[in-house]
Order: structure tokens, then sequence, then C-alpha cells
């Protein structure tokens, strides 16, 4: 399945449900002097320009990687998301502030039979459509797809409102079209504001999903030689291109080559399986001896502290009597640097003549 052909031919067919829709309801919405039909046509337009946009931010998003860009431009897709998002907020705005004007001056509407069929085959175009495009989305991991078919769904509920209120003036003649306006409104602010934030996170750096390190954790540790998988960071450059690096623990008397033969098999197999480019760097396991009795003492020492999650990359190196090691805290806790220090320090109280040089990790991953 090529994925940009299909975001691609998914837009399209938006383009040309959105454009058709409009040019109905603007129709009837002109017939029958209803401002909330006229307004739902114009909403059919915007969502027509999302789906240009989305074909604009695929074709550039698809772009090779050039030397300002070498990770390439797949996080295009991102800021087209975005685009979109301030589209239905500001549909959404715009539907609000027009429904309160139809509170504070309804004015006459005149629907006929044929109009509200015609309505509500728009409404049930719109919420399938809207269906179908969110599932396509989800299927080839595009956010301006699924925007597009939340923002389809949303529509479809406001229209369908407005065929409520129709149907309501036709029949009793109330008009009640600005109040169901305004609770629909601001529905619409709402999911917009909700896609707004969920592709901020992507812009941002959001952490690695958990279940996804945990297979790559353990696919990793299911070769014989390594020991522990500690450090990885994976970022997304795109919905198709994530970079990783990650530390493995090995024996510490593996040669050179054994290591370089062992991560070669290791990135290749990640990214056959997971589609993830992998960095790999090495830790030597170093918990024999005298190295193991100051590695237990370090363990017992972090045992008192409850936010002190993971220690791992522990080395003496005997040459220099110096004593490596990275600990991990969590987010909440605000002493980290503090609790650090206390460590090194109740660790050289218990061996004299060593020196310690800890580094503090991040929680960044599973």
């Amino acid at each position: 399945m090529d994925r940009n052909k299909v975001i691609i031919r998914t837009s399209i067919m938006g383009i040309i449900v959105n454009v058709v829709l409009s040019a109905f309801k603007a129709v009837i919405g002109a017939a029958a002097g209803s401002i909330a039909i006229i307004l739902d046509a114009v909403n059919n337009l915007t969502d027509a320009l999302s789906s240009v946009i989305t074909i604009v931010g695929t074709k550039l998003s698809n772009k090779a990687p050039d030397k300002k860009h070498p990770y390439g431009y797949g996080r295009i897709e991102y800021f087209t998301s975005v685009i979109i998002a301030a589209i239905v907020l500001a549909a959404g705005v715009t539907a609000l502030k027009e429904s309160i004007g139809k509170i504070t001056d309804p004015g006459e509407v005149d629907y006929s039979a044929a109009s509200l069929i015609i309505i509500a085959v728009a409404v049930a175009v719109k919420f399938f459509f809207g269906r179908y495009v969110k599932a396509t989305g989800k299927k080839v991991d595009s956010g301006s797809l699924i925007a597009s078919g939340e923002d389809a769904f949303m529509d479809s509920i406001l229209s369908f409102t407005t065929l409520v209120a129709a149907v309501i003036n036709f029949i009793w003649h109330l008009n009640l079209e600005g109040y169901l306006g305004v609770v629909i409104a601001c529905f619409i602010i709402k999911a917009a504001i909700e896609m707004l934030r969920e592709t901020a996170d992507s812009l941002l750096g959001e952490r690695a999903d958990d279940e996804l390190v945990a297979k790559l954790k353990d696919h990793i540790i299911s070769y014989d030689e390594v020991q522990g998988a500690y450090d990885i960071n994976l970022h997304n450059y795109g919905p198709e291109k994530t970079i990783g690096s990650v530390h493995i623990q090995v024996r510490d008397d593996m040669t050179a080559e054994e290591i370089h033969m062992l991560t070669r098999r290791i990135e290749y197999s990640v990214y056959d399986k997971f589609g993830i480019i992998l960095t790999m760097g090495i830790y030597a396991a170093n918990d024999t001896g005298l190295s193991g009795d100051i590695k237990k003492t370090l363990m017992d020492l972090s045992k008192r502290y409850d936010t002190l999650l993971q220690v791992h990359g522990f080395y003496v190196d005997t040459k220099t009597n110096t004593i490596y090691f990275d600990m991990i805290f969590d987010f909440e806790e605000k002493n980290k640097e503090g609790i650090l220090a206390e460590i090194s320090k109740d660790l050289l109280a218990r061996w004299p003549g060593y020196t310690v040089s800890p580094i503090l990790d991040s929680d960044i991953s599973g």
C-alpha cells in the first residue's frame, strides 16, 4: 500500500464531496433564507480547503532529505494538521457568532419538504464519509486525514441539528436554529482545541509509546550476548520515519569485532521489524570481584529513594579509581541533583580513595 497515494486519493474525494455538498446547501439556504444552512455550506468549502492543504502537505512531506533537512520533511504533515485544526476552530467560532445572532434576531425562514430531504441526504453523506476518512487516516497514520475525518464527523452533527431545527420550523413554525447552533459550535470548538493539543504533542516531541518501547527492548535483549538495554531514545521525523538510539550491556571481554557484528545484527533486525533506524552504544558489564562489591553498595544506597527508578551503566575504572554510573529519577522528583550528591557522598565514605562520575539521565521511555 502506497501511503501517500492513499492520502492524496482520499483528500481528492473529500474535495469533490464537499464542493458538491456546499453547492446544494448554498442553493437551499438562499431559497429558504436560512443563515444556518448557508453557514453550513461555507463550512463545507473550508473542508474542501482542508483536503487541498492535506494534499499539499503530503506532497511536501515526501520530499527527499537534503543538506539543510537531512532527516527529511515528514514533520510537515504535523503542520498541515495544525492548519486544518485552526480552520475547524475558525469555523466553530464563526458558527457561534452567527448562531448568537440568530438568537437575538431570528428572522423568517421558509423550508420545503424537498429541501429537508436534500439536507437529510447531505447529513448521511457527510457522516459516513467522515468515518471513512478518519478510519483511513488511522490506517495510514495520517494526522491530517484523522483531523479531516473528525471535522467531517462534527460537520455531520452540525448539519443534523440544522435539519432538526428545519423540521421543527417546518411543522411547528418554531425557529430554534440559533440555540442549536450555539450548542454545536461549542462542540466544534472543543474538537478543534483537542486536535491542536494532539498535534502540538507531536511537534514538541512526546514520550515514545510504552508498548513499542517494551517490544523493542524485548527484541534487543533476546540476543544472547545482550545483558540489558537502556536509554532508549526514539525521535519521530514524520509518521513513517523514526530514528533512535539505545545502550546495550555486554560482557567486558567481548572483542571489538564481536561487538561490531552484534550491533549490526541488532540494527538490521530492528529496522526490518520496527522500521526504526537505530544507533547503539555499549556498556561493559563490570560486576565481579571488587567492582561487584562496589556495585552492591551503590544498589543498596539506591534502595533508600522511591523516586530513583533505575541505576545502569555501572563501571569501575581500576586505572583511575573512578566509579561510573547513570541514574534515572521520576519526573516528579524535584531534588534529583541533591539525591545524586548524597548517594555519591555515601558511596565514597564506604569506598575511600575513589572518585565518582555519575550521569543524571531522564525517564524518556519505559
